[in-house]
């Protein structure tokens, strides 16, 4: 009789934690869709004004997902306070034919628009570029796939990638390493930092540069 009570008891509190959920973060649905990711090739951007100095633009590889994202109830503001961009990039090794090297990334962002279409993003600087292919172009030619992940609230709220099946990057696998030989930047990290700015979920100011 005595563990009935208990029974009964703890299926009331649940049933009363559903009807009137603690708090607006339990009541509060978030959806996010996003497209697969694409990459780019794109020269470093000149600016005028000062005194100017010669050089011949290398390339920079740019990889973007465009996202929307929903609340219901939405908050007044009509903006996603905060979110986190997990990126999966993998490269072909230079130095072992047929393996790659699995670079990632996370980026925080804030203030992202509701309802609208957005995007994220994440870059290889030239450098990078010609450690892994031994020129300053064709960067596009040395990734094999791409892959991200939306969290909010620490919750993974959406995932895609431009090949494979998502979620290859937490898979087992002989033929792909994780490397930080070449870093990913976040746009603010870039000389693309104050371009196309209503374009991109702004970077927080905690990984400026």
């Amino acid at each position: 009789m005595k563990h009935l009570l208990c029974s009964i008891s703890l299926f009331s509190i649940s049933a009363l934690a559903i009807v009137f959920p603690a708090g607006n973060a339990s009541a509060q649905q978030v959806k996010v869709v996003g497209d697969k990711p694409a990459f780019d090739d794109l020269p470093s951007p000149e600016f005028s004004g000062g005194k100017q100095k010669a050089f011949k633009p290398k390339d920079w590889l740019e990889l973007e997902a465009k996202l929307r994202i929903a609340m219901s109830p939405a908050p007044q503001s009509k903006t996603c306070e905060r979110l986190t961009v997990k990126w999966y990039v993998a490269v072909k090794n230079p130095e072992k034919a047929g393996s790659m090297w699995l670079l990632t990334k996370e980026i925080e962002h804030v203030n992202a628009p509701l309802d609208e279409d957005v995007y994220c993003s994440v870059y290889l600087s030239p450098a990078s570029i010609k450690r892994l292919t031994g020129f300053d172009r064709a960067g596009k030619s040395s990734v094999e796939a791409v892959g991200y992940e939306v969290l909010i609230n620490g919750e993974r709220a959406f995932q895609e990638t431009s090949k494979f099946k998502p979620g290859w990057w937490s898979m087992p696998s002989d033929k792909i390493s994780r490397s930080d030989t070449v870093p990913l930047l976040n746009k603010s990290e870039t000389p693309f930092a104050a371009m196309w700015w209503d374009r991109f979920i702004e970077v927080s100011a905690s990984q400026g540069r």
